[in-house]
Formats: C-alpha cells, sequence, structure tokens
C-alpha cells in the first residue's frame, strides 16, 4: 500500500522529483565526466611514458665523451643512461619545415613507439622512423624517401615506420603557438645512419633514483658542472605542458561538480521538506491506523532515496562515457598520443555512494521531527509561524515601505531557510557563470595583452642559428625592422629551479615590456628585468640575486632582481644589449620584427610568420577550453533554472494560503505575481552580488593552476558581467511566469479551509 503511495505521490509532485533526479544526475555527471576525463589524462600518459620509458632527466652538453658518460653512470643515483644527438634539421619540401633528428646509440629509453612499419633498428642505417603526424601532413607513408639537412650536411633515408615519441607529445613551431605538423617534425635514426665517422652527441638520457633535485645537486658535487645544462622530467617542455593541462582539468573535477552536488543535497531537502509538510494529514492518519514510526520514515525516505539513486547511477555510466571522448578530440588536435584512455578512480563510486547516503540522511532529517509526534499532533495541520515585529518594523521608515516590500521581508523572515536556499542556489550558479565566462575574458585579455600591448610588430623573421651579422644587417635595412634576442633560459634562487626566456632588447619600439596594468615600462641600460610570475615561482623580490645561463651554454652570473615587468604568455628575464655585453655574454639576435607586412624571404632567415597568425592559432590553442567553458556555463544555467523553480514551488506551495486570502481581500492575480516576481528578485539580486566576487575568487584558483608560463590576475569584463545578470535573471523570471498559471487557478475556498 505504502509502494503504491509513494508511486501515486512520485506522479502527483513529478516536477520536484524530476528535479531531484536532474540534480542527482547533473552533480554526479559532471564528476565522473570531468573526472574520467582528467584521471584519463594521467593514466594515458602514464601508460605511455611508461611504455616507452620515458627518461627521467636530460644532461646537455658539447663534451659528451665515454669519459663524462661512465662518469655519469658511477653516480650513486644513476640507474641507465643513453647517449643521443639531436639536431635541428630542414626536410626537403618547398615549406622548409623543422624537423628534428635524433641519432641513438641505444633504443631503451624514451623509445620512438612505431605505428604502422617495423620496429626501431639500431642495426639498420639506411632507415629513419618518422613523425605520423608530420607523414600524414606531407603525405608520407612507409617506403617513401626523405632528405634532411643539417650543418651543412644532406642526408637521405627511407621511412621504415611511423609513429610517436614521448619526448615530442606536444610541440610547437617558430610560426605557430600550436602543433602545425605541416611544419615541422621529429625523426629517430641509428647512430649508423649519420654520415661522418663520430657522432658528436650532445644530450644523455639519464633513469635515476630519488627526486630530480636530489640527482641534480649530485651532478653538480661529483661533476663540477662538467656540463651545460640539466633537465628534469618536469622541466621537459613536452612533460610540462601536458602536466599543467592535466592539472587544469583535475581542478573542474575537485572544484565545479562539488558546487552541484551541494545544490542537488540542498533541493532534495526542500523538496522532501515541503512534501512532508504538505502531507501532515495523510501521516497522522498512518500513525493513527497503526503503521510504526519506523515503517512510515522509511517510506518517506524512499522517496528521495529512489530519485537519487536513478539519477547518480545514470550519472555515473553516462558521465565518463559521453564527456572524455569530446575533450579527447580536441586535445589530440593539441597533444600526440597512441591511444586516450578514459579514466577511472575510486572517488567516483564513492561520491556516487555518498550522493545516495546523503540522499537518505537528508531525507531522514525531513521527517524526523514529525514522524516522532503523536498521532492527534501529527494529523492536525502545522502552525503557521508567527512573524514578530523585528528592529527595522520599529523604526518610522517601515511605514513608508509599500505593501510589496513589507509582506515579502516578512514572508522572507518566517521563512529564514527557504530565504537563504533560494540565494546560496543563486550565489552557485552565478559563480560558475562568471568563473566560465570570465576565462574567456581571460583568455581575450591574454592575447590583448601579448600581441598588442608587448608586442607590436605586424611580421616576425625567425634567423637561421648560422646566419650572419651582415645578413642580419640586410634583413633590418630591407624591412626596416628591429633585431630582437629571445633564447630559453635556466634560472635559479632559493633552491628552486625554472625555465624561462631571456628577451634581449636593442632600442626596440616594436617590443614594450609592461607593468601589471599594461602600461609600457623603460629597461634601463644597467637593469635587469624579472617576470611577476617567475619572480613568485622563485620566491625572490626585487633586490634579491638569481643565477641563470642561457640553454646550451655552461656559463653561470649571478644578478641582482632591478625591477619586475608583467607579461601573460612568457616568463624570464628582459635585459638590453648592453647590458648582456657588460655580463661578458654573446648578444646574438634571434629574429627580426617590423610594421611592415614581410611575404619574401630572405638569406638567413628560417620561418617569416604574421601577427594575424599568431593570433589566429591562439583562437585555435583555446578552442578546448573553451569547449569545457561552454558546458560548464551551460550546466550552471540549467542549474539556475531547477533550483529557481524547485524554491519558486515551495514557497508558492507555502503561501498558497496567504495568497488565497489576499485574493478574497480583493488583490488580483496580476499583483500577487508581481508580490512573488519581487521576493524572487530579492533573492536572485543578493545571492547575484554574493556570486559575482566568488566567482572571481574561483576565476583566481583557476589562473592559479594555468602552469608556470601564464600569468593572469581574476578579473571579468563589463560584458561577462552583463551576460551573468542576464542569464541570472531570466532564469528568475521564467520561473515566476511558470507560476502566473498556477495564481489564476487558485482556488479560494480550498486553500482557505484545506486546514479544517
Amino acid at each position: 500500500m505504502l509502494a503504491k503511495k509513494m508511486i501515486r505521490d512520485i506522479r502527483n509532485h513529478k516536477i520536484q522529483f524530476i528535479s531531484i533526479f536532474l540534480m542527482a544526475f547533473l552533480g554526479v555527471y559532471v564528476f565522473t565526466g570531468f573526472g574520467a576525463e582528467s584521471f584519463g589524462f594521467e593514466q594515458t600518459a602514464g601508460q605511455y611514458y611508461n611504455e616507452t620509458n620515458l627518461a627521467d632527466g636530460w644532461i646537455y652538453t658539447s663534451n659528451l665523451d665515454n669519459d663524462f658518460v661512465d662518469k655519469v653512470n658511477n653516480l650513486s643515483l644513476t640507474k641507465d643512461s643513453e647517449r643521443q644527438l639531436v639536431v635541428n634539421s630542414i626536410a626537403d619540401f618547398d615549406n622548409d619545415p623543422d624537423i628534428t633528428l635524433h641519432f641513438l646509440e641505444d633504443d631503451d629509453i624514451s623509445k620512438f613507439h612505431v605505428m604502422k612499419g617495423e620496429q626501431f633498428n639500431l642495426s639498420d642505417g639506411e632507415g629513419v622512423w618518422l613523425d605520423l603526424r608530420f607523414a600524414d601532413a606531407k603525405n608520407l607513408t612507409v617506403g617513401d624517401n626523405i632528405t634532411f639537412e643539417f650543418e651543412g650536411i644532406e642526408v637521405e633515408k627511407e621511412i621504415r615506420g611511423l609513429g610517436y615519441s614521448p619526448e615530442h607529445v606536444y610541440q610547437t613551431s617558430d610560426s605557430s603557438m600550436i602543433p602545425d605538423y605541416d611544419k615541422m617534425g621529429f625523426a629517430y635514426m641509428s647512430y649508423k645512419a649519420f654520415p661522418l665517422d663520430d657522432v658528436p652527441y650532445n644530450v644523455l638520457l639519464v633513469k635515476h633514483d630519488g627526486n630530480s633535485s636530489e640527482y641534480e645537486k649530485q651532478l653538480d658535487n661529483d661533476l663540477d658542472r662538467d656540463y651545460s645544462s640539466f633537465q628534469s622530467r618536469d622541466q621537459h617542455p613536452s612533460f610540462a605542458e601536458f602536466r599543467d593541462e592535466t592539472e587544469q582539468h583535475k581542478m573542474m573535477t575537485d572544484v565545479i561538480p562539488v558546487i552541484f552536488i551541494v545544490i542537488a543535497m540542498l533541493t532534495l531537502l526542500t523538496t522532501m521538506t515541503r512534501i512532508i509538510n504538505s502531507q501532515r494529514t495523510q501521516l497522522g492518519i498512518l500513525k493513527a491506523l497503526g503503521f510504526k514510526n519506523r515503517t512510515i520514515m522509511f517510506h518517506y525516505i524512499s522517496y528521495g532515496f529512489w530519485m537519487v539513486l536513478a539519477g547518480s547511477i545514470l550519472g555515473f555510466i553516462l558521465g565518463p562515457l559521453t564527456l572524455p571522448p569530446i575533450m579527447f578530440d580536441e586535445m589530440s588536435m593539441l597533444y600526440s598520443f597512441p591511444k586516450w584512455i578514459s579514466g577511472f578512480d575510486v572517488s567516483f563510486v564513492l561520491v556516487t555512494l555518498l550522493m545516495i547516503v546523503l540522499s537518505v540522511i537528508i531525507s531522514y532529517l525531513a521527517c524526523r521531527k514529525i514522524v516522532n509526534e503523536s498521532p492527534s499532533t501529527a494529523i492536525k495541520p502545522k502552525i503557521p509561524k508567527v512573524s514578530t515585529s523585528g528592529f527595522l518594523e520599529k523604526l518610522g521608515i517601515w511605514k513608508k515601505f509599500s505593501f510589496n516590500v513589507r509582506w515579502n521581508y516578512r514572508d522572507a523572515k518566517r521563512n529564514k531557510f527557504r530565504a537563504l536556499m533560494s540565494i546560496v542556489g543563486v550565489l552557485a550558479c552565478t559563480m560558475i557563470i562568471v568563473a566560465s565566462f570570465g576565462c574567456m575574458d581571460g583568455f581575450d585579455e591574454m592575447k590583448e595583452w601579448s600581441y598588442t600591448d608587448i608586442n607590436h610588430y605586424s611580421s616576425k623573421l625567425v634567423l637561421n642559428d648560422n646566419a650572419t651579422t651582415s645578413q642580419i644587417d640586410n634583413i633590418v635595412d630591407e624591412v626596416d625592422g628591429e633585431r630582437l634576442m629571445g633564447s630559453a633560459i635556466e634560472i635559479k634562487a632559493n633552491d628552486v629551479k625554472k625555465s624561462g626566456v631571456i628577451t634581449v632588447l636593442d632600442d626596440n619600439e616594436l617590443y614594450s615590456p609592461t607593468d601589471d596594468n599594461k602600461n609600457p615600462i623603460e629597461i634601463k641600460d644597467n637593469e635587469i628585468s624579472l617576470s611577476r610570475k617567475m619572480a613568485e615561482l622563485l620566491d625572490v623580490k626585487e633586490g634579491d640575486t638569481i643565477k641563470w645561463h642561457i640553454m646550451g651554454s655552461d656559463k653561470w652570473v649571478s644578478t641582482k632582481v632591478d625591477r619586475l615587468h608583467s607579461d601573460p604568455t612568457s616568463q624570464g628575464i628582459v635585459v638590453t644589449k648592453e647590458k648582456l655585453e657588460e655580463l661578458d655574454l654573446n648578444y646574438t639576435p634571434t629574429s627580426v620584427i617590423t610594421s611592415q607586412e614581410v611575404n619574401d624571404n630572405f638569406t638567413g632567415v628560417n620561418t617569416i610568420f604574421s601577427m594575424d597568425s599568431l593570433t589566429d592559432s591562439w583562437d585555435e590553442m583555446m578552442e578546448s577550453s573553451m569547449t569545457i567553458i561552454y558546458m560548464l556555463a551551460g550546466f550552471a544555467a540549467l542549474l539556475s533554472v531547477i533550483v529557481l523553480y524547485n524554491l519558486g514551488l515551495l514557497s508558492f506551495t507555502e503561501i498558497k494560503r496567504e495568497f488565497a486570502t489576499l485574493k478574497v481581500l480583493g488583490f488580483k492575480s496580476s499583483y500577487l505575481r508581481k508580490l512573488l516576481l519581487s521576493q524572487n528578485l530579492w533573492f536572485t539580486t543578493v545571492g547575484f552580488v554574493l556570486g559575482v566576487p566568488l566567482g572571481i575568487e574561483t576565476l583566481q584558483y583557476l589562473w592559479g593552476t594555468m602552469g608556470d608560463s601564464f600569468y593572469l590576475k581574476a578579473s571579468i569584463s563589463i560584458k561577462t558581467l552583463i551576460i551573468t545578470f542576464i542569464i541570472t535573471y531570466l532564469a528568475s523570471v521564467v520561473v515566476n511566469l511558470m507560476f502566473s498559471g498556477k495564481l489564476k487557478k487558485l482556488d479560494m475556498v480550498e486553500s482557505l479551509k484545506e486546514n479544517e
């Protein structure tokens, strides 16, 4: 009988129970979906790196002879090592694509992963194993020949296999911020394929025990810095980029779903409270008929239990099945893995069980009090809450308020929990929407800051490594350009080492370092400026001393941080040419920037790209993030409608008798709608005002997970504020309109006499 009653009650209150189902579904769906994606990233990379035995570190030196290798192998922390010659080459195609060549002495560390063709053969001196993405872009296949040119040497090899490399999961060319496989790639060959007798190995891949800091200290102590630099796995550009991407997605899993789950439980609490209060008479009759308190308790607990159980299980199943494939399609455009794995973690099961357990606890709390009442008390209607005069009502200004204001104020004071729930629901929705659209603002701000405020050029001509001074002078004269030097560096301070970039200025007007407010600043000839993000990572400030060296050089210099500059995408040091030469370091221009649109190639120029191509590649790079943002904004808007409707229904049920009384007194339905709308707008306004700053704080947390390269302070545009305002208030108005019909159909006699 109770089962039939439950089914009938659920059918009669289907909207409320559908909302409970949806909230439970959304909470688990978002958590497991984003979790399967972020854990999938970790498991995809972890499995791939284990299969290919990715190196723990890379030692770079120009003197990688047998004695040096023996010294490294004799270190107590070294487990294994392997030499490679890594050089940049140009493939024989019309657009001169950059190909990173790896000549291998062995093939146990950072192994090439073959997708098509033969497995890598260290004895094969005539074959090459090529980047699959590059081969697809150039319509190359196994058996084709390809020619590379590097350092005046030309080699032609037959493609034996196509695949991926764990060291090239993420890579970009000089002309694009996203992978452009038509312009770049990599290739692996045996040391026997090198055209000269002696292979000048320059990289030693190592596997070691302990953490990278301990190992580097041992290198410094035992080898007396007889090498140019050491790069740990965490500092490797490919590994670090994907790790940062994974951290960003894990943040979504850790923060956003919690909001959905909390709101789902609060929605369940308000719904069950309303249903139980509306069924006091039925509950009292059940008690009078002899049903035990335990039986009645189980009966009402089962209402929320079945809805949450169904929603949670459906979310648990659909989340990992639907969300990860969407993101994997986006991520596969940026990162190269043989396969993508939809991850799983025990937390998925725990959160699903938690949702179900919480539904039982919340349903118990909602009906505990009334179930423990005696049948004679329970069968009577609940005594309406009496609103006592408060401080505001005793002031003289109280009488100047309209009836609308006074009625809504007293109703909110009389039903504090419902008012609080409405505010919290709107606050949560506002927070998610602000954080979501604030990400869009941040990406646009980074783009504007980097490509307008800092870089003013129209074209950038990237120079060849062997470009002569006369060639550079000729290029500068032809395009009316400016020389600019940019090189990778390592910086140390407070036992922390970070990779960055040094930018060397030579009276540049087309490149302007900026402060936090995006205003240009002048770097004097005797100053060294450190980026703010790098200063935060190294825990240094103006006046502190840092040590750094240019990658490829074993000369470390100690300098004082004279000032700080701000850059959204490039972290490191900015100095003038004069300061660099004062430190006894060579000034070697790496590019020429100009305000002209340059299409003609010049001798000594490797690549030419325009500002338009840079901004286009930035937009493409942000597309994957936009997918998450749009989904979150959509979920937040749906959450807003569900919460406000459920609370609106609760409010309407609780004040139905008051509204019936007002109708009897002559108030028209239009005025009652105005009362209800006013109350919704009050709660919406409070939730909106509180939600905006919390959304900005959430956004700041998000920017903190963007990795070492990005720097931005959380802020939102007027546009985002307006969009958030429209979505939030539109949801409130739409919900209010849903109850307009109910007010017209309100039976005054039934509403006034239902307590009898």
